[in-house]
């Protein structure tokens, strides 16, 4: 484990450059930008997310153990999603566990690139649907519900 959650240095350094493209109004695939108020400084956090679009609603699901931003999602209850140069205020609101399955269920067919991230990861057995489900109580997963105003 590393001092910032488990993600390794090769993969911090791919999110800086996706990070860096998005700004730049260049996104691509499936990512958006999350930014989240940290928990104990209140500064911007960002990082890439690959939200899983659902009846019009999008959830973020954590594909790292131990992320940050799940941190700082649930301390924050709000964050900036964004992709490319577009914005939108959320709410971050963690789904139960007994909610977590339908979204875990979807994500292998939406995001099917981030499949093997969650495998990996030790987060999901398998890449069926059926395994992906069944991790609802190890996979924290928030629904990006947008801000009035």
């Amino acid at each position: 484990m590393t001092a910032r959650g488990s993600i390794s240095p090769r993969h911090r350094a791919r999110d800086k450059a996706v990070v860096l493209l998005h700004r730049v109004g260049l996104p691509f695939g499936p990512l958006h930008l999350l930014t989240v108020p940290g928990r104990g400084t209140g500064l911007p956090r960002t990082t890439p997310v690959a939200p899983v679009l659902i009846d019009g609603a999008h959830s973020i699901v954590q594909a790292y153990p131990d992320s940050d931003w799940v941190k700082n999602a649930r301390a924050a209850g709000r964050g900036v999603l964004a992709r490319g140069r577009r914005r939108r205020q959320v709410d971050l609101v963690e789904l139960p566990v007994a909610e977590r399955g339908r979204v875990l269920r979807e994500f292998p067919a939406h995001i099917p690139r981030g499949v093997a991230a969650l495998v990996r990861n030790g987060l999901v057995e398998s890449p069926s649907p059926e395994h992906f489900a069944a991790a609802a109580s190890r996979c924290p997963v928030f629904r990006a519900v947008p801000r009035a105003g």
